[in-house]
């Protein structure tokens, strides 16, 4: 929990809950911080009575405070190293891009959620949404940057999304509506990563869905107090109102459900994962077509606070959130168990 990215108090917000949790069954927990190491029985108690905030950390408070990157060697940390299972409650950055995943890996510890490559791809928004279409997962239409006004006005009109393409929790990103917004969109959006995507926006409601193991959870629907689901709306309690299961049709919630298990599979994914769509509610939309579901992205490690959807959906499917936590370390023992000789 913790970590060096800009989701860091939301990490924290969520490890706290799992560690919570975890201990109300019985489990020996040990808090960890990647970034500073152990978290003593204070700075839990601190973590318990703190909110996460409405906007995410600067990137001057994460260097003083976390130095910008992991403890090496992470296989030296007894902590690590004799535990059954690493819980993974990082969002963002080298937590959720694979780049912890692959420490683990060599040090041969059982982890949470996905693996190395997979985690890698789903946090690389551009190569996930190639894999999402090549799966049949409709997604909104994109260009990466660099690409002037002209192109993108010429391309997809006025709204759109600019946002770093390997973030999370909507940090770095920009509704653009006018010309002179765009420069200082991308400029932004660059502070959190190399990479920026400029995708058309799509109008309508914000619909998500969790995969846990094989199964699909119950479909949530999201009522932002903003125009979009941003960090203070997901954060901040009273500014958003989450509906589980969303008031859809049968035929729509087998769609989108549908839908995610298959970004799901296409990222070759594991554990628990979040994936986030839009609705179109708009009947002049180019060629496409009230109804319709456009998936925005998956992530492999969701938030797991108070406010966090993969728990209402879990509680939607009558799954507390300590049985959640259970059924997530299970899998990663299922995931890491060596596979039976065949006779």
């Amino acid at each position: 929990m913790g970590g060096a990215s800009a989701e860091r108090n939301v990490s924290l917000a969520s490890g706290i809950r799992i560690v919570n949790a975890l201990r109300s069954r019985g489990h020996e927990v040990t808090a960890f911080d990647p970034s500073r190491g152990l978290i003593s029985a204070e700075e839990e108690k601190m973590l318990n009575e703190g909110p996460v905030g409405t906007e995410p950390p600067s990137l001057e408070a994460l260097a003083s405070t976390t130095g910008g990157s992991f403890l090496p060697a992470l296989e030296r940390l007894p902590e690590i190293a004799g535990a059954d299972v690493v819980f993974l409650g990082l969002h963002g950055g080298q937590g959720e891009d694979g780049t912890l995943q692959a420490l683990l890996d060599m040090a041969h510890v059982t982890y949470t959620g996905s693996g190395l490559l997979a985690s890698a791809l789903a946090m690389d928004k551009d190569l996930s949404k190639r894999l999402f279409r090549a799966a049949g997962v409709q997604t909104a239409d994109w260009v990466m940057a660099p690409a002037s006004i002209e192109e993108v006005e010429k391309k997809f009109g006025l709204p759109v999304i600019v946002k770093p393409s390997k973030q999370g929790s909507t940090v770095g990103l920009t509704v653009v509506k006018k010309r002179e917004q765009f420069d200082a969109a991308v400029a932004e959006a660059l502070k959190y990563d190399d990479e920026v995507m400029i995708e058309r926006f799509i109008p309508g409601r914000e619909i998500t869905v969790g995969v846990l193991g094989d199964r699909v959870l119950p479909v949530g629907e999201i009522k932002p107090k903003h125009e979009i689901y941003d960090y203070e709306c997901k954060y901040t309690a009273g500014m958003a109102e989450e509906e589980f299961p969303a008031k859809l049709t049968v035929e729509e919630t087998a769609d989108v459900q549908r839908q995610a298990l298959a970004a799901f599979q296409a990222l070759k994914l594991g554990g628990c994962a979040r994936v986030d769509f839009r609705l179109l509610s708009s009947d002049d939309f180019a060629e496409k077509k009230r109804g319709e579901f456009y998936c925005l992205e998956v992530n492999t490690l969701p938030g797991m606070t108070e406010l966090s959807l993969i728990p209402q959906g879990a509680a939607a499917l009558g799954l507390s959130f300590a049985d959640l936590c259970e059924e997530i370390v299970r899998l990663a023992v299922e995931r890491n168990r060596p596979p039976q000789a065949v006779l």
